[in-house]
C-alpha cells in the first residue's frame, strides 16, 4: 500500500539535490568559514552562494540573511533581540492570540520581565481586523509580530496592509513576520512589504531540520541573544552550520522555481480534497474560509470523532497527517487557534490537519479520499457500539 503523506506543515521531506548538495558539503568543504586558510574561503563562500539563493526568493539583498538553528530561534531571535534593543522606548509588544508557541512563550518571558503585551484576537476566519491593530498602537509600542500563514489551519494575515500602516503611523515599531509556512508557498517581499524581520526554516522549504533565517532589513537594530565567537556579524555567534545552510539555499532555489511554475497547483490539490471530504462527509467543517487560507493546508472537524483516533486509524491506512501544531501536538489541551477562533469543544476534538506540498500528487489525493472514507466510517462504527 502505497504511503500518503499529509503533514507537511509538520516537516517536509529533504529534497535528494539537497542530499546530494550536503553529502558533497560534508566531503569537500569541511572548512570552518571563519578560518582564512582556503577550506575556510571555500566554506565562507557556499554559505555566501546560499544567501543569493535565499535573499533571491525573498527578493532581499544576501547581507539581510542571518542564519539560525531553526524557526524557533529565528522567532525568538527576532522578539527577544527587538524588545532588548528598544526597552529604552517603551516595553509595549503586539502580536496575535495564534501565534506559533515560539512566539507566544517568547512574549510571555518578556511579560515576566516587565514587559505588556497586547494579543490581538482573529474572527471565525481566524485573521485579525486592522482597525483592531491601529487602536492598540501606542507612542511606546516597539514591536508588532503577526504570523503570515498560520501553521494550522493556514489562514492568511493581510501581512502587506500592515506593513504599510505601520511604515505611514507615528512610532513606526519593528515589524516581525513569521513566514515559516509561507516562504516558497506564497510571494512575500519583506524589502517591498514593509516588513523589518521575517523568519524563515529549512525544514519547511524540503530542507533538513536544524537550520533557519532571519531576515534583518538592512539599518535595523536588534540584541544577540547568543554570545561566543562574533559570527555572522555578531548577531548571531557560533560556527556556522554549513551543510545545513547549503541544504537550505537549495531548497530555496527550488522553491523559487516551484513558486513561479507550479503555484497554482497547490490550489487544485486543495480544491480537490475541499470537493471530496465535503461530498463525503457532509456534516465535516472546514475551520476557516477556503478563500482566506493558504493552499497548502487544510483544517477540517469531524463532529462526533475525536482527532488522535482518527490520526492513528489514518495511520493504519498508510496515511500521515495532524492534529495541528507538530510543537505541541503530544500536548493534549485543545488548539489555542481553533479555539481562538470560536469553534466549539465538538470541532475543537474532531478536528485535524493535512497540509501538502509541491511533491503531493493529484494521484495522492484521489487514493487518500477513499481511505478517509472508510476509516472514518469504520470508527463511527465502532463508536456507536
Amino acid at each position: 500500500m502505497k504511503e500518503i503523506y499529509l503533514d507537511n506543515a509538520a516537516t517536509t521531506p529533504v529534497l535528494p539535490q539537497v542530499v546530494e548538495a550536503i553529502i558533497d558539503c560534508l566531503k569537500n568543504d569541511y572548512g570552518n568559514p571563519s578560518s582564512m586558510h582556503r577550506l575556510g574561503i571555500q566554506a565562507e563562500k557556499r554559505v555566501r552562494e546560499a544567501k543569493g539563493r535565499l535573499s533571491s526568493l525573498l527578493r532581499c539583498t544576501e547581507d539581510e540573511i542571518i542564519f539560525t538553528s531553526g524557526g524557533t530561534e529565528a522567532n525568538n531571535m527576532a522578539v527577544l533581540g527587538t524588545a532588548y534593543d528598544k526597552k529604552r522606548r517603551g516595553r509595549h509588544c503586539i502580536t496575535t492570540e495564534i501565534e506559533h508557541p515560539s512566539v507566544l512563550q517568547a512574549f510571555a518571558h518578556l511579560e515576566e520581565q516587565g514587559y505588556e503585551v497586547s494579543y490581538l484576537p482573529v474572527d471565525q476566519n481566524g485573521v485579525i481586523s486592522l482597525d483592531h491593530l491601529k487602536s492598540l498602537i501606542r507612542p511606546d509600542t516597539i514591536l508588532v509580530s503577526i504570523m503570515h500563514v498560520n501553521n494550522e489551519t493556514g489562514s492568511i494575515q493581510p501581512i502587506r496592509q500592515i506593513g504599510a500602516m505601520l511604515k505611514a503611523g507615528p512610532g513606526k515599531p519593528v515589524f516581525h513576520v513569521d513566514a515559516i509556512q509561507s516562504l516558497g508557498k506564497l510571494p512575500v517581499y519583506p524589502a517591498q512589504w514593509g516588513i523589518d524581520l521575517l523568519s524563515a526554516s529549512g525544514h519547511k522549504i524540503h530542507a533538513p531540520k536544524g537550520i533557519g533565517a532571519l531576515y534583518i532589513r538592512r539599518g535595523v537594530r536588534i540584541q544577540p541573544i547568543l554570545f561566543g565567537g562574533n559570527q555572522q556579524g555578531g548577531i548571531r555567534s557560533g560556527t556556522e552550520n554549513i551543510p545545513g545552510i547549503v541544504g537550505m539555499g537549495e531548497g530555496a532555489k527550488w522553491m523559487a522555481e516551484r513558486l513561479a511554475e507550479e503555484g497554482g497547483c497547490l490550489a487544485q490539490l486543495k480544491s480537490r480534497l475541499l470537493q471530496g471530504i465535503l461530498q463525503a462527509f457532509p456534516d465535516a467543517v472546514i475551520n476557516g474560509s477556503a478563500d482566506a487560507c493558504a493552499s497548502h493546508i487544510i483544517n477540517v472537524g469531524f463532529p462526533g470523532l475525536r482527532g488522535e483516533i482518527l490520526l492513528h486509524a489514518l495511520e493504519e491506512e498508510g496515511v500521515y497527517v495532524s492534529t495541528g501544531s507538530a510543537c505541541s501536538s503530544r500536548d493534549k489541551r485543545f488548539s489555542h487557534v481553533l479555539k481562538a477562533m470560536g469553534l466549539n469543544d465538538r470541532i475543537l476534538e474532531g478536528s485535524i490537519r493535512l497540509s501538502t506540498s509541491y511533491l503531493t500528487t493529484m494521484q495522492d489525493i484521489e487514493e487518500f479520499l477513499p481511505r478517509l472514507t472508510r476509516t472514518v466510517q469504520r470508527i463511527e462504527r465502532f463508536t456507536r457500539r
